[in-house]
């Protein structure tokens, strides 16, 4: 059964000088367990897309469907806090809180605190490959690897099955986008993560198990 549905969803905005239809009648469905891609120019909607998913906005007309209910109908602030964590490119770590108080925010929105809160940092950090003396630093003690690894941990720290992420690696060279991706396809397939990434990375590719291209608000399927 699919986590994350999009039925017949479109969105429009307007410009300084014209109606701009970002996402037309978008059908598809995300599935735990599983890595997709979104993909496309800039410009093409898939930003737009991921932001509908993560309840940053809500359809024109059409539905977002998260484990079965419309995010029409929930408190989006909700969803967003506890069902749809977001990864970014430029990461958007707190810089003057450490990297345990970065991971625990979250659960402290949901009244999860003190001791279990940190402990369950300890683990998240050792999920997304860095060691525990990590917890104690600031942002800005880390690479940017790093940085996106504790973004990463971050979103865990939401107990939801679903993540999103923004360009993940957009700012990453070579070798950490590889091990950023690694961990993203790793926590599908080894934990039943349902994991959506719009990207401008096409070697990312051959890891995922469905693309989607978006072009002019129009996504389709690629087959390979």
């Amino acid at each position: 059964m699919a986590i994350l549905e999009m039925r017949d969803v479109c969105y429009s905005y307007k410009s300084k000088y014209q109606q701009i239809e970002a996402v037309k009648h978008v059908n598809c469905s995300f599935e735990q367990g599983k890595v997709y891609a979104v993909v496309g120019k800039s410009g093409s909607g898939k930003s737009t897309l991921l932001s509908l998913l993560a309840g940053l906005d809500l359809p024109v007309s059409g539905d977002v469907l998260f484990e079965g209910i419309s995010t029409g109908a929930m408190d989006l602030s909700k969803y967003r806090r506890e069902c749809a964590p977001m990864i970014y490119q430029s990461f958007r770590l707190f810089p003057l809180l450490t990297v345990s108080e970065n991971i625990t925010y979250p659960m402290e929105l949901r009244g999860f605190t003190g001791k279990k809160a940190r402990d369950r940092a300890r683990e998240l950090i050792g999920r997304v490959a860095l060691p525990e003396s990590t917890l104690d630093r600031f942002p800005s003690m880390l690479s940017g690897g790093e940085q996106q690894r504790v973004a990463i941990a971050r979103a865990l720290s939401m107990d939801s099955k679903l993540l999103l992420a923004d360009e993940p690696t957009g700012n990453l060279d070579e070798e950490n986008s590889i091990n950023i991706v690694d961990i993203l396809v790793r926590l599908a397939h080894a934990n039943d993560y349902c994991v959506v990434i719009a990207t401008h990375d096409l070697s990312i590719l051959p890891k995922v198990d469905v693309v989607f291209r978006m072009n002019s608000g129009v996504l389709f399927q690629e087959k390979f």
